[in-house]
């Protein structure tokens, strides 16, 4: 996790074979839970998704992500 400027960042790695709908029940619940929003994602041609998670600083005492 780093933190950059009013933000903390948390890269996150999805495996190849993760469906679209369960990759994004994932992202939906670190949402919910941590305070977390999608700052970038990528998808690479192997099938692993390679996501970028942020969220306030002021919101650090919220868990981390869980995948």
């Amino acid at each position: 996790m780093e933190a950059a400027g009013d933000y903390e960042f948390a890269p996150l790695r999805i495996p190849p074979g993760t469906s679209r709908s369960a990759a994004a029940t994932m992202l939906s619940l670190q949402a919910d839970v941590g305070g977390w929003e999608l700052a970038r994602l990528q998808l690479h041609a192997d099938g692993t998704r390679k996501v970028i998670l942020r969220r306030r600083a002021r919101l650090s005492y919220l868990p981390g992500p869980v995948l």
